[in-house]
């Protein structure tokens, strides 16, 4: 029996898209050929949906902890709101486009029934549509046009969202066979439209969790071919004629990043970004919005986001230009660290670590982190996650890259205090060992505590706290509760330095008082002799206050 269109259905979408992309990741980045040839349109897809993966897995867990069940606009409110701050270049942007315009007409859709079935008819028309406003100037034979394609096959299907979403998924492979006749730059390379591969995969995941099966039919891609629904997108009978340059006279920069800002601000943008560069990409809504563009001048795009609004999740890519430069060797050993604020992130990159700096709330997924070793050029590289919520995240980020040849180690560090202090003893001139068990060892041996502020009444580990009290956490659990940030601090260090130390770490988060690191340093200094202090700036969204103490 098919599946009801519900909250469990876009979960189990989201897990068969993301398991397709992962297995056809390297073959769509093979056929990139359009807008520039840089071969990332299969891993930005993936690690888009990757992202919008884990954000309906955290509204499903939400809700199991609050004791309910989340509703279809749930999940595909979170799934699209997933999508869009976890975008990744041109690929990425247009489907978290494409999966916000899904849901805006699928939040208040029925279950089941010929009413699920329009509704998701008119989800997917809508998706099309917001996909081309979205993109400055649209160019058919492109994902636009497939999805398009899929829209329109979808609106002469049975009434029922599996029979909904399968004429979609054909509609969408036939419209891919035909992009190597709509663009040049396709027909020449000899493959169909990268971005739309993607997302004929993504459709068909859509139709096999509304089906409950999961087909192993081949759709053709090419003429006379027969071939896996992702895979083997070359256009039969053609080959590549090694003529796609990455860059091709093209700007030199890729620029994405989120942006807070007003409607009005974000049209005025588009229209001076649009007059910067090309492949200029804007989706979202509702003060959140996420930036893509092509530019000669990476300064100039940023500097219009800052006019507009807030930017943050910068990301700048440089194409490169003409034959590409002999790759440096590979270094012996490099640090990949993650972070909140750019205090701690600036810390991390003196120390010589790479760090990936997140906002609360907003974790790294794996693919992020599994960009992050590569993109330290190393042959053995210490992932430190500085969060136990990271543990699973970080593991499967290690395996992956374990799998493509990088020798990984992942330090179990549970905060950046941690991380500081394995960071400390780093030396990549001893043996791999040797390194792993020295940082490991001055993680383990930092205790570390966190201030927060509480948002609601609750019960914690040491009583009753109400909304507004401050919050000393000591190696995870709520111990002491205060009134406000300096007497919980000193309450907390005290507890602390009771079972002995050598050396205080004190990083303040930008909301911190400035008088704040004197008090703590001076308590420390006459209340407990031979301790050192050391304080450091953690910047926006790193905690109000974090504390080590080794």
């Amino acid at each position: 029996m098919p599946n009801p269109l519900d909250a469990t259905a876009v979960r189990a979408w989201c897990g068969l898209a993301l398991e397709a992309l992962g297995r056809e990741r390297e073959r769509i980045d093979a056929i990139n050929v359009y807008p520039v040839a840089d071969g990332d349109t299969g891993t930005n897809l993936y690690l888009t949906l990757e992202s919008a993966a884990r954000a309906v897995e955290a509204a499903f867990d939400g809700h199991a902890s609050a004791g309910t069940a989340p509703v279809l606009a749930d999940a595909v409110g979170a799934m699209a709101h997933g999508a869009l701050i976890g975008a990744r270049g041109n690929s990425g942007t247009i489907l978290a486009q494409l999966l916000r315009g899904m849901s805006q007409e699928l939040a208040g859709a029925p279950v089941g029934g010929s009413g699920a079935a329009d509704a998701l008819r008119t989800a997917l028309r809508r998706a099309a549509a917001a996909a081309y406003e979205a993109v400055a100037h649209p160019v058919e034979g492109t994902v636009l046009t497939v999805a398009t394609a899929a829209a329109e096959a979808a609106g002469t299907a049975a009434a029922e969202p599996a029979a909904v979403a399968r004429a979609a998924h054909q509609g969408a492979a036939e419209a891919l066979r035909a992009t190597p006749g709509q663009l040049a730059v396709l027909g020449r390379a000899g493959v169909v439209d990268a971005g739309g591969c993607g997302l004929v995969a993504l459709l068909g995941a859509l139709a096999d969790a509304l089906s409950g099966e999961v087909t192993a039919a081949p759709v053709a891609v090419g003429a006379g071919a027969a071939l896996p629904v992702a895979g083997g997108c070359r256009v039969a009978g053609q080959e590549a004629d090694g003529s796609a340059d990455p860059h091709a006279g093209g700007p030199a920069f890729e620029v994405i990043y989120l942006l807070e800002a007003g409607d009005a601000e974000v049209a005025r943008l588009r229209g001076r970004l649009d007059r910067l560069g090309d492949s200029l990409v804007v989706v979202g809504g509702d003060g959140l919005w996420n930036v893509h563009v092509h530019v000669d001048d990476a300064g100039a795009a940023v500097e219009a986001g800052i006019e507009a609004g807030r930017p943050y999740r910068i990301r700048i890519t440089h194409f490169g230009a003409g034959p590409r430069a002999a790759e440096p060797e590979p270094a012996a050993r490099a640090v990949v660290a993650v972070v909140a604020g750019a205090g701690l992130a600036g810390l991390c990159e003196e120390a010589g670590a790479t760090a990936v700096s997140v906002r609360p709330g907003e974790p790294p997924a794996s693919g992020e982190l599994v960009q992050a070793i590569r993109q330290a050029r190393a042959r053995e590289v210490m992932l430190l996650p500085n969060d136990p919520e990271l543990r699973h995240t970080a593991e499967a980020a290690a395996e992956q890259a374990r799998a493509e040849g990088i020798r990984v180690a992942l330090i179990p560090t549970r905060s950046a205090v941690q991380g500081l202090a394995a960071l400390a003893v780093h030396e990549p001139g001893r043996s791999f060992d040797q390194d792993v068990v020295a940082m490991t060892a001055a993680a383990g041996a930092t205790r570390y505590a966190e201030l927060a502020v509480a948002e609601h009444r609750s019960w914690t580990m040491a009583g009753v706290c109400q909304a507004g009290d401050v919050l000393g956490l000591i190696d995870g659990d709520v111990a002491v509760i205060g009134p406000d940030l300096a007497r919980t601090a000193t309450a907390v260090l005290d507890r602390m330095l009771s079972a002995g130390g050598e050396l205080v770490t004190l990083v303040l988060g930008a909301d911190a008082p400035a008088s704040l690191a004197a008090h703590l340093e001076r308590h420390v200094r006459e209340r407990h002799l031979a301790v050192d202090t050391v304080v450091y700036a953690g910047g926006a969204y790193a905690a109000p206050l974090l504390i080590g103490v080794e």
